[in-house]
């Protein structure tokens, strides 16, 4: 029973990962029935000798849920709701951040919800960690869309440079999505801008996009990506957050970025933010595309399905899971396929990680059959739908892109952002594409000056030529 000894070895971990981190005052909620799931209707493979001794050893969680913000949405199947809320990340014990306006519908994607001043916080907040000093800093609420097409809430923080803008026109606007990689709510760059660094996160890169944009006057807005749900890696969600960032932004201030060209950046977690942005532009805020300059990104997987099948059960196993954990808060069917030792895992601290505890949970190999209750889980029907859900291949984007990925990059091969860079060129989008040197880390680093100068000339306002042809593209 190895995978069993690794698998509880994992859950063990993640227990002591988050021991220390700061609780969310809230009332002491009433405890819910023991959860109870059986494999869902419609699966062919029932559990595997491991799973069904897996069941027969360890007992179903009965659960003290946090109070939640707001009922289960309606993609949520009854019989998964006490689980579904189960898994939710605590509320913060912030109203912007927790509350959801009860007559949301009536709202279209990028209204404003609530402003706050957050200057005070973020002002020592950006100076420590990127260097960068501000004049002022406006976290906005807004309403956007999930990734079922419902109402949903965005959080994202508006920054205005120390330095003045003296170009023509009006302040050009970067969007830099963080890579957040978190499953709780007070790991996002919004909170943390708001509050100070309560947990152990980490959040921009260095050398930072933020201070690189203020460093030029450029106004800086950094959305928290990942939805109110702490979704991770779900790309409809974080495009749609970035894109109704921007409407929310030209909402706020319409005298001074309504004219204003928005480009954004984003690497690794942050990157599937800056990609989904792009291609979902056209449909989903087509008044926004004559403003929109450019995306540029690294380090992106965009597709899951191989992704998943090549490090099931390998040394970033910890990681894979939590990112299934993290998209199965906006696709709640994934949790009809949990075991009770994926129950017990789901429903303890490791829901509210942040991204400096995600690297302690994949020293143990931990495969997807050992927190399934059906066989060869990655394989089954479901599994095959929610990989078709989150692929976004195939969409043009709706602006020139800057395409850059490391030669060694151990996690996600290079061939990905090169059939990216294919598939974009075929549809007609100016696609700069810079490979360079180093693994996944190291080739932030290495593409650092290509990317900022694409992004320099494009929030300038000029021209991509891209490199579809194979001469050097506009940098």
């Amino acid at each position: 029973m190895k995978y069993l000894t690794a698998a509880a070895a994992t859950v063990l971990m993640g227990f002591s990962l988050t021991i220390g981190q700061t609780t969310a005052r809230a009332e002491v909620p009433p405890p819910v029935p023991p959860i109870s799931l059986a494999p869902p209707a419609g699966f062919p493979q029932g559990p595997n000798p491991l799973q069904q001794w897996i069941d027969a050893h360890i007992p179903k969680p009965a659960q003290i849920v946090p109070r939640a913000a707001r009922p289960a949405p309606g993609n949520v199947p009854a019989d998964l709701t006490p689980l579904w809320h189960a898994v939710q990340s605590a509320p913060t014990g912030d109203p912007l951040f927790d509350s959801w306006p009860a007559d949301l519908e009536r709202y279209a994607p990028g209204d404003i919800l609530e402003t706050r001043d957050v200057t005070g916080t973020a002002f020592p907040m950006l100076l420590f960690t990127t260097g960068t000093t501000i004049q002022r800093a406006t976290l906005i609420k807004f309403r956007t869309t999930n990734s079922s097409g419902a109402p949903s809430i965005g959080t994202a923080t508006l920054i205005l440079p120390a330095k003045a803008w003296t170009g023509p026109g009006a302040r050009p606007v970067l969007l830099n999505a963080t890579a957040i990689n978190a499953l709780s709510r007070k790991c996002t760059t919004g909170y943390v801008l708001a509050h100070g660094l309560e947990v152990p996160t980490g959040q921009d890169f260095s050398p930072s996009p933020t201070l690189w944009a203020a460093e030029r006057g450029y106004a800086v807005v950094i959305p928290d990506h990942e939805g109110p749900l702490m979704s991770y890696a779900e790309p409809t969600v974080a495009g749609h957050t970035m894109l109704d960032s921007i409407r929310a932004v030209r909402n706020f201030a319409p005298e001074q970025f309504g004219q204003s060209r928005f480009a954004s950046t984003g690497y690794s977690g942050g990157a599937i933010a800056s990609y989904a942005s792009a291609v979902l532009a056209d449909e989903y805020a087509p008044e926004l595309t004559p403003y929109l300059a450019g995306a540029s990104f690294g380090g992106l997987t965009t597709d899951y399905r191989a992704f998943a099948h090549n490090f099931d059960g390998s040394y970033i196993s910890g990681f894979l899971l939590t990112i299934a954990l993290a998209i199965a808060r906006e696709h709640p069917e994934i949790l009809g396929l949990m075991n009770h030792l994926a129950e017990w895992a789901a429903t303890s601290p490791v829901k509210e990680i942040c991204s400096g505890s995600f690297g302690g949970l994949g020293m143990a190999p931990v495969p997807f059959e050992a927190v399934a209750n059906i066989d060869k889980p990655l394989d089954s029907a479901l599994a095959e739908e929610i990989f078709d859900r989150l692929n976004l291949t195939g969409r043009k984007s709706a602006v020139p892109l800057f395409v850059y990925h490391g030669l060694h990059d151990p996690w996600i091969p290079v061939s990905g952002a090169e059939r990216l860079h294919r598939e974009q060129c075929a549809l007609g989008v100016a696609v700069t594409k810079n490979i360079v040197g180093g693994e996944h880390l190291l080739a932030y680093l290495s593409s650092y000056g290509a990317t900022t100068e694409w992004l320099d000339q494009r929030l300038r306002g000029v021209p991509a030529t891209g490199d579809c042809g194979g001469a050097a593209g506009a940098r």
